[in-house]
């Protein structure tokens, strides 16, 4: 009885997470009130607070919901020290990324509001510095990805991996951004694996 009750339990904050994610991707996170989530996920404001203090709080939890993931496949993809060609791992983590966002209408969506449907102010202040946080470490896991293929033989010798991975890093994060603002999908979406191969040919030496 008490796993089914821990089951019910996870079952209902996810059913709040999605709600939240459906209600801030029509409205907007600022005009977006804890009684629009609730009832959207059919349950009281105050089951609500059950699970979230707050908000935020509910929006930091979508959001570990597309960037944990991200993390786990960038330890899995890049940080393998004796991959014989780093370079083609860095590349297929960018493309793979482009992938999942056009499969997975969910991690679509929530990469959608936290890209063009989030004010940063205020009470989100915070969050934007949480993110930037995490855009931190993933260049940092980047830049252990050029210091492979250095190592290898795979760059330049005037090309240096940090610098690389930073431009690396800037270079898909606006990428990101235009094929989410793309609704049509008539510029970047269509594009976006052919620029991402262009852009890792200019690594290799």
């Amino acid at each position: 009885m008490v796993r089914r009750t821990k089951k019910d339990a996870e079952l209902t904050r996810q059913s709040i997470i999605n709600a939240a994610r459906e209600v801030f991707l029509v409205r907007g996170v600022s005009r977006t009130t804890m009684d629009h989530i609730a009832t959207q996920a059919n349950v009281t404001r105050g089951a609500i607070y059950w699970y979230f203090n707050n908000k935020k709080e509910l929006f930091h939890a979508m959001r570990q919901q597309v960037f944990l993931p991200l993390i786990d496949r960038m330890d899995d993809t890049l940080l393998v020290e004796d991959s014989e060609n780093p370079l083609a791992r860095i590349e297929n983590f960018l493309r793979e990324t482009i992938q999942i966002l056009s499969e997975n209408i969910e991690t679509r969506q929530i990469y959608e509001i936290m890209m063009i449907k989030c004010e940063y102010v205020d009470e989100f202040s915070g969050v934007l510095k949480q993110i930037l946080f995490t855009c931190s470490g993933i260049a940092e896991k980047m830049q252990l990805a050029y210091r492979y293929a250095q190592e290898r033989g795979q760059l330049n010798p005037s090309h240096d991996p940090v610098d690389l991975a930073m431009d690396t890093h800037l270079f898909f994060i606006g990428l990101l951004h235009m094929w989410v603002k793309d609704i049509d999908g008539n510029y970047f979406r269509s594009q976006a694996i052919e620029l991402i191969k262009a852009h890792m040919r200019l690594r290799y030496c």
